[in-house]
């Protein structure tokens, strides 16, 4: 069971500030501060029947540790025309002009399109969602061939918490954003959820089924999404 509000402490510089959000469980046996890096949210962990004003003098008292992790959470990279967008591990310069058409059309180091000013953030990220969907659904269903198994739908979304998920029917969904990422990051977080098609867990047969299906070492591709993701929740973001 969980419970969560808003306390009256925030954290971060004036203007831009971070209320505390206290969460509640009946799992937790100690009190833990987080702060987000996809999002810059700040939370308190505690017990149930923990004492709030001991939590959160506690918290009070971590100050310099919260402050120094949200100044170290990515900035936000608003769309802007001149701007750079990363595609498939690519910084892509933002090539906009009204009188070209609406369509983004991918040249080697820009994305090209036109359209309304005020729609250029909107349009690309629309354009985005759809390339990733038409390219991990076609990677999702060649790796499944390669491993013998069927998959249901695939689909993509914005969640915050994981890249990629499957489910018990074969469904799987992915983070849209995995198509800024490198190839080789998407690639690995395709055949990581594949290989749950075979091992719904995480048993040494399904880590070493991911990796034959990867075909390299999932290690690299983690490391990269550990060190860099959270900067991908901030793209097409116009503050912090």
């Amino acid at each position: 069971m969980l419970s969560t509000g808003r306390s009256d402490l925030s954290f971060g510089p004036e203007g831009r500030e971070r209320p505390l959000m206290v969460r509640r469980s009946r799992q937790a046996r100690r009190m833990r501060l987080s702060v987000d890096p996809r999002n810059g949210a700040v939370t308190l962990s505690l017990p149930w029947r923990a004492s709030l004003g001991a939590a959160l003098e506690w918290a009070n008292g971590q100050r310099g540790w919260i402050e120094s992790a949200l100044a170290n959470i990515p900035q936000a990279r608003p769309i802007v025309p001149g701007g750079i967008f990363p595609f498939e591990g690519k910084d892509l310069i933002v090539d906009w002009s009204p009188d070209r058409p609406r369509s983004v059309r991918r040249e080697p180091d820009r994305l090209v399109f036109g359209g309304p000013r005020d729609a250029v953030a909107s349009r690309l990220l629309g354009w985005a969602r759809r390339q990733a969907l038409a390219t991990l659904e076609r990677e999702t269903r060649a790796i499944a061939e390669q491993a013998g198994v069927t998959v249901g739908r695939v689909g993509v979304g914005d969640p915050r918490a994981r890249w990629g998920s499957c489910a018990a029917n074969g469904d799987i969904r992915y983070s849209w954003r995995l198509i800024m990422a490198p190839v080789f990051v998407r690639r690995s977080t395709v055949a990581h959820e594949v290989a749950h098609r075979v091992h719904m867990d995480h048993s040494p047969a399904f880590h070493a089924l991911a990796a034959k299906l990867y075909g390299g070492d999932p290690d690299v591709a983690r490391a990269w999404l550990r060190t860099n993701g959270s900067a991908l929740h901030w793209v097409g973001r116009e503050g912090s």
